[in-house]
């Protein structure tokens, strides 16, 4: 995406976006809520790197969204590691289940993609659901968001906010980085003729599970972070309705755009926030939202600015 002003106008948006995360806490919103927020940002922004940007519809990043959960939670409750690395752990780990992911389902397009995915997916719900170290329903409960760094005290609220915040703004650069150079340009050119990718000599499909691990790693950064900030890990994280979720975000803020995943979570995490007194009738909301989306503006809210003003 170019603005007409050039760098300089990416630059003003930038420290806008930054000046924005500094006071949010600081507006009568909470933190708690501005945290979670932002974890589903970087999921949605993690998920659109495949779809907006190779053309892969996935329904399985919920396993790694939910397993670096687990991951995490483990190895911070009972191995007693720092928050930081508890997180680098379960990104890892999610990383390394989407390269192997990727490497299965890569080779297949379309709704076959998705069905491998999804069907991967269940398989890891499944494993949640009978391993020991889950703890079945139960979930892993009571994970210690502890000290950062053995000095900072993240059972603070604020503190917290403010570690989550960081999290997200080098989750969102490194996205940002990779759509623009090199290897984004490769896989836009993939998502537009995969054809003449390969005839010009790139090698299509390392690209597209190399795609896919950084997307499952970032998919698991976010999830590791949640797990922190609520302190629990549990089935829904692994459920197939959160890929269903993380799809709905990117599709209403706008895929193939920077911006659209993060304001596509911001709709539908305070439509659940917001509306959680109304019971299971919010489902119904956010998919009366979804269809007068896709009536109406079909390349997403911000997607749809952009077009409307005539913006790359």
């Amino acid at each position: 995406m170019s603005f007409p002003a050039g760098r300089a106008a990416n630059l003003l948006l930038a420290a806008a976006g930054l000046a924005l995360l500094v006071v949010a806490p600081f507006t009568g919103l909470y933190p708690v809520f501005l945290m979670k927020l932002l974890c589903f940002a970087l999921f949605a922004c993690a998920f659109n790197l495949m779809l907006g940007y190779v053309g892969l519809l996935s329904f399985g990043h919920a396993a790694f969204f939910g397993m670096a959960a687990y991951y995490t939670g483990h190895v911070v409750k009972e191995w007693g590691f720092d928050p930081l690395l508890g997180i680098l752990t379960g990104a890892v780990g999610a990383a390394l289940m989407g390269l192997v992911f990727g490497a299965i389902a890569i080779r297949q397009r379309g709704i076959y993609f998705a069905m491998i995915t999804l069907a991967l997916a269940q398989m890891v719900y499944f494993f949640c659901l009978q391993v020991p170290f889950t703890h079945g329903e139960d979930g892993i409960q009571g994970i210690p968001r502890g000290r950062l760094f053995g000095l900072i005290d993240l059972r603070d609220s604020l503190n917290m906010y403010f570690f989550v915040a960081a999290i997200f703004v080098v989750g969102f650069a490194m996205i940002q980085r990779t759509v623009h150079s090199p290897f984004g340009q490769a896989l836009k050119g993939i998502r537009e003729n995969e054809a003449r990718m390969i005839s010009l000599g790139y090698p299509v499909a390392r690209i597209k599970v190399m795609a896919f691990t950084i997307s499952a790693g970032l998919a698991g950064l976010a999830g590791a972070t949640k797990s922190i900030v609520f302190q629990t890990a549990t089935l829904t994280d692994v459920h197939w309705h959160m890929s269903g979720e993380v799809v709905l975000m990117t599709l209403i803020g706008g895929m193939g755009t920077i911006l659209g995943p993060v304001v596509g979570a911001g709709v539908i995490v305070t439509l659940q926030n917001y509306l959680a007194t109304i019971g299971s009738w919010v489902t119904v909301v956010m998919g009366v939202i979804f269809v007068v989306c896709v009536l109406t503006f079909r390349r997403g809210i911000v997607g749809e600015i952009l077009a409307r003003l005539g913006w790359r």
